[in-house]
């Protein structure tokens, strides 16, 4: 099975990291492995790097902050790694951490290594060789939703990971977070979102309990296994995993997760094949979660224009951060475009009352 879409690639230009420090510091703290580094970089995702590194024998992932971050606590490489150093243990899908180091002389910034692991990333396009039919769509949104329940009842205080998050008020924290995130990278009007914001805020359901949540859980942050595509082998980018209400979990999957009948313009968007036929719909996804976890999700109309507002804040960040000259990247050109798209099917959601 062809995976080339998912294999590194040579570092773009202005996010190299320093070999010789690199090397240096990595044979201090990797005893028995010589040579030097040799670093490629893994080509999606738009907010922290990552990286592929060999030494000696062995290979890693490297994460660190993006170039250019004037929001340190939205990348945090010490607590992701304090995450994933308990959690892997109770999550068989989260890789396990191997080293982190704080000190930014090394390479510009905080960074951690993680164990690699092997299988396929799926996004909107298809790797060559790779065919998927309606009974394998359907089992394969049915697993990736099973695996986000399976995250959520993790008992997190016996996994020793109450430190992580203050579930307590959690709801309220998040659309209020959000909506001041929004106005502090805005560039332009969008009333659509702003009106998205308000009504968020006038219509906060009740919590539903505490869980560690992932905050960002989609087809391309799974690796697959490329003999069944219906199992996952690892979980991706915990940079925003926390304690706190499930539901806003879900909420944020079903932001990502674009079907067949929506607007043309928001399925060229799409983070994975969510809209091939035979794949659960948004109110499948809430059905099948409901089967597997017992808990009633009683406003997803809520939930959903909530993930689609904060995706629509995460793409604004990026946005704001090209648009402010603090990266050159061009695939950052145009995701204004993509914060009106989501706008307008906050907007229409709202209307309807239909996810």
């Amino acid at each position: 099975m062809n995976t080339d879409l998912n294999s590194p690639v040579p570092i773009r230009a202005g996010e190299e990291l320093p070999l010789e420090r690199l090397t240096e510091y990595l044979h201090q703290q990797i005893p028995g492995e010589t040579g030097t580094v040799i670093v490629e970089q893994f080509p999606h995702g738009h907010s922290n790097l990552t990286y592929l590194l060999k030494l000696g024998t062995r290979e890693f992932v490297l994460r660190r902050p993006p170039f250019g971050n004037r929001v340190a606590s939205a990348h945090d490489m010490g607590r992701e790694f304090r995450m994933l150093s308990r959690l892997h243990l109770v999550f068989t899908a989260a890789p396990r951490p191997e080293l982190y180091c704080e000190d930014e002389s090394i390479i510009g910034g905080p960074f951690y290594l993680m164990e690699r692991r092997h299988g396929l990333i799926l996004r909107k396009k298809l790797p060559a060789g790779v065919t998927i039919d309606a009974d394998l769509a359907r089992r394969m949104s049915c697993a990736l939703i099973d695996n986000l329940a399976v995250l959520h009842a993790i008992d997190y205080q016996a996994a020793g990971l109450s430190d992580m998050g203050k579930p307590e008020g959690y709801v309220q924290r998040q659309v209020a977070g959000w909506t001041k995130r929004y106005a502090q990278a805005q560039t332009s009007t969008v009333p659509t979102i702003e009106g998205v914001a308000q009504w968020l805020g006038e219509h906060l359901p009740p919590e539903s309990g505490a869980t560690v949540i992932h905050n960002d859980f989609k087809y391309d942050n799974v690796m697959l296994d490329t003999t069944d595509l219906t199992r996952i082998v690892a979980v991706l980018d915990w940079e925003m995993a926390t304690l706190g209400d499930p539901l806003m979990d879900l909420g944020t999957s079903l932001g990502y997760w674009v079907e067949a009948t929506d607007p043309v313009p928001l399925q060229q968007t799409a983070f994975g094949p969510t809209a091939l036929p035979g794949s659960l719909t948004r109110q499948g996804l809430v059905d099948r979660y409901q089967e597997r976890t017992g808990v009633t999700v009683t406003d997803p109309t809520f939930y959903y224009c909530f993930g689609l507002f904060k995706l629509a804040v995460i793409v604004q960040q990026i946005y704001a951060r090209f648009a402010r000259g603090h990266t050159t990247d061009p695939r950052f050109a145009h995701l204004d475009q993509l914060v009106l798209l989501l706008g307008q099917q906050a907007d229409q959601t709202l209307q309807s009352g239909k996810i």
